[in-house]
């Protein structure tokens, strides 16, 4: 891998990643550079607001959910076309899947791409204090290369100035004092962030604002050498194609808009290239499901954001029932279970499974291994998938007769998670089908054969 990059890490979450993440995008690409941004995790918004910076799709990095042998081979793939790569860390730079040392976390995929890494520090309410954490951070494991500081929500050029005589004798370079601006703040949802397209004509200004702010204030030139020098990766890029040509198209409904937009861009390309015809849909907006739809997948999303106005289109609700009562597949992740359900907070939905959704005060977070309890049309029972959890909703079944998906390991127990009835699979769980291409090969595979649900 040739491609330059480097890795935007923080000492915690919060410490300004994404605005520095997002200015370096932005900035660059003012420049005239074509620039890639990754998210490391399973997180799908903020790779929404590299997306709108950069004008490329936003792609994320997980070495738990599809293995540390797919990270540098995923850059390939998704850098391709592109000058340099800009990767956001996540949490901080040393915080990965619980009780699994370092796999997944920041400094693991840095380590796995052979990245320098830019440590964000929010310097607010401190000084000389800078130092301490800087050298704990460049010297916990010699192997991650931490290659330069941004220090963020800096109060004054006095503070700024105190902040740099405190790390110099360290020997690590200030690439980037950011100043205190409330231009480039983004609203929170009980997910993280809002997604970028929910109010992209603000985020486009909060955007602009802080491509100009690293623009002033962050050495450009030095972080492009610093990319610019990194160690050569050798291997292939990962390619979405399959070991064959599929034999005939599949016309596969995708849900998107506000309601449904958790999507790994791998999934769709993986979907296309086993040969689907993908036909967008907005459950908020469209009365009918496109012409032709073989399948429908609903990902994850805010459904209980909209949960009204989704309620209100019968008419799509009716025809998706329809669908599924046919014994035609959907595959549905988290929002699509929801939506999916009798109700959600009360409000009507699909009523394609037998339970109610509602939203609760408590968060299900957290990596996931599963085994397939009940087969479908593209997973075999028996078989091991990763996955990722993050919600505040429960589903309580009503005996309808469902199976239940598969069994989740998480912290040495197990449970049974998720729903199968028909051709219809509905989970929690968030999957990236870059290690499982037998899924959607197998999506596409049971819209042209029309094959029912699995004993």
């Amino acid at each position: 891998m040739v491609i330059p990059r480097v890795v935007v890490a923080g000492t915690s979450s919060g410490a300004g990643k994404t605005t520095v993440a997002c200015g370096l995008i932005g900035a660059l690409r003012a420049r005239g550079l074509r620039v890639q941004g990754f998210k490391v995790g399973p997180d799908y918004i903020d790779p929404t607001y590299h997306s709108l910076a950069s004008g490329r799709p936003g792609r994320n990095l997980d070495a738990f959910l599809s293995g540390p042998e797919l990270i540098a081979p995923l850059v390939r793939h998704g850098g391709a076309g592109a000058d340099i790569a800009v990767v956001e860390g996540v949490m901080g730079l040393f915080d990965g899947a619980s009780g699994r040392g370092e796999l997944a976390s920041t400094a693991h995929v840095a380590k796995l791409l052979c990245a320098p890494v830019l440590l964000v520090v929010d310097s607010a309410a401190m000084a000389r204090s800078a130092a301490a954490i800087v050298h704990g951070y460049r010297t916990f494991d010699p192997e991650v290369e931490v290659a330069g500081v941004v220090f963020n929500r800096v109060g004054s050029d006095d503070h700024e100035r105190l902040l740099r005589e405190a790390v110099e004798p360290l020997g690590v370079p200030v690439v980037g004092a950011l100043r205190r601006d409330d231009r480039v703040t983004a609203p929170e949802r009980h997910l993280g962030l809002v997604p970028a397209q929910e109010r992209e004509a603000r985020t486009r200004a909060a955007l602009d604002a802080v491509a100009a702010a690293v623009e002033r204030h962050v050495d450009l030139d030095g972080v492009l050498g610093l990319a610019r020098a990194v160690a050569p990766v050798p291997g292939a890029a990962w390619s979405p194609a399959p070991a064959a040509e599929p034999e005939a198209p599949a016309r596969i409904a995708v849900a998107r808009g506000p309601a449904f937009n958790f999507h790994y861009p791998e999934n769709l390309e993986l979907l296309a290239a086993a040969g689907a015809e993908l036909l967008a849909f907005d459950p908020l907006r469209d009365e009918s499901l496109p012409a032709g739809a073989g399948a429908l997948v609903f990902a994850g999303g805010f459904p209980e954001v909209f949960a009204e106005a989704l309620s209100a289109n019968e008419r799509l609700r009716t025809e998706v029932a329809a669908h599924a009562r046919a014994g035609r597949p959907v595959l549905a992740e988290c929002g699509g279970l929801l939506y999916l359900c009798e109700e959600l907070d009360g409000h009507p939905m699909c009523g394609v499974l037998g339970a109610r959704a509602r939203m609760t005060d408590r968060l299900t977070l957290g990596y996931r291994e599963a085994t397939v309890v009940a087969a479908t049309p593209w997973l075999r029972a028996g078989d091991r998938v990763r996955g990722h959890e993050f919600h505040y909703s429960r589903v309580d079944p009503i005996d309808g007769g469902e199976r239940a998906a598969w069994t989740v390991a998480s912290r040495g127990a197990e449970r049974l998670e998720g729903f199968v009835a028909g051709a219809v699979q509905a989970t929690y769980l968030h999957v990236h089908w870059a290690a499982y291409r037998h899924i959607p090969i197998g999506l596409t595979d049971a819209v042209r054969t029309r094959q029912p649900a699995l004993a």
